[in-house]
Parts: C-alpha cells; structure tokens; sequence
C-alpha cells in the first residue's frame, strides 16, 4: 500500500537539508563548502515554502520561492566573484587564512 507524502515529509526533508547546511556553514573552512551550505540552508527554506502554499491552497509562498531563488542566484555569482577576486590575491580558499580587512 502506498502512502501519500504530506506536508510533514517535506517539512522533516527541509529540517534535514537545513541542519546539513547549517553544520557545512559552522564547522567547514573552505568558502566553497560555506558557499554551498548556504545555497542548501536557502533550499530548505524554499521547500517549507512551497509545501506550506501547496498546503493552504496558496501561491504567495511559491512567488516568494522565486525571489528567494533569484536572490540566491545573484548571492552566488557575488560570491564566486569575490572569491576569484580573493584567490588571484591570497592564493587560497581557507576562510581562516583571509584577513583582507584586518588592521
């Protein structure tokens, strides 16, 4: 017998991908790994949304699901371009080696 997914499903699967974020955002040291810890914690969130509008019938949470994507979007290609930037300078991807802004 098959069961239906609900909306806990998704809620259990965006808490999951949001602690896998959050732990690869604390505990990484490569901007890269951080980079994409982000861009999973910013799925999780467009997950709840989505689920949530399917569940009260609502598309606000979805239009909302595609600013959050958008402004995901324009993050990482920000990102990547200091990250260049970073490299060509320092010559590493370490976030603990990086003290452009210290005295």
């Amino acid at each position: 017998m098959l069961y239906p997914i609900t909306t806990i499903h998704y809620v259990i699967l965006s808490a999951a991908l949001l602690l896998i974020g959050i732990i690869g955002f604390l505990t990484r040291r490569n901007i890269v790994v951080i980079l994409m810890s982000l861009e999973l914690i910013l799925n999780s969130v467009n997950i709840n949304l989505v689920a949530f509008s399917h569940h009260f019938q609502a598309v606000d949470g979805q239009i909302f699901a595609i600013f959050v994507i958008t402004v995901a979007v324009a993050e990482a290609a920000v990102a990547l371009g200091i990250l260049i930037a970073l490299f060509r300078n320092k010559e590493t991807v370490w976030s603990d080696e990086i003290d452009l802004l210290k005295w």
